[in-house]
């Protein structure tokens, strides 16, 4: 039996602000969307050729920004190029973190946070 993952749910409280990121950020297209006009519409994002998606919530009338827990951490993807990935996240004037490595070794991985504050760990393939 296998379970493969599908999607990771974010509850966003700008959902154009959200797609925007995603999208600029790091090439992911919107895979389908799904509106329920009295409650909440759903947004889906996939990388380009992966099955894996992110699910947009975004609930009509919520106007506070959600509390990320402290038992989240934040979600990975992984880029050949971390250098110029890192150089241009942040000339996007996103919110970056410096390359680390982990006990002082070379550089393998960095932060970004989207909109909401959920953090986005970029990793060297």
């Amino acid at each position: 039996m296998k379970f493969p993952m599908i999607h990771v749910c974010y509850r966003v409280l700008d959902l154009e602000a959200s797609e925007k990121f995603y999208i600029d950020a790091f090439g992911f297209e919107i895979s389908r969307k799904k509106d329920f006009p009295d409650d909440f519409t759903l947004t889906y994002l996939q990388a380009p050729g992966l099955d894996f998606e992110i699910e947009l919530t975004y609930n009509y009338g919520h106007e506070e920004p959600y509390t990320i827990g402290d038992g989240y951490s934040h979600l990975a993807v992984g880029v050949d190029d971390l250098e110029a990935a890192h150089a241009r996240h942040r000339e996007m004037g996103l919110e970056v973190t410096d390359l680390k490595g982990l006990a002082g070794g070379a550089p393998k991985f960095y932060f970004v946070t989207d909109p909401d504050g959920y953090k986005i760990e970029v990793v060297r393939n």
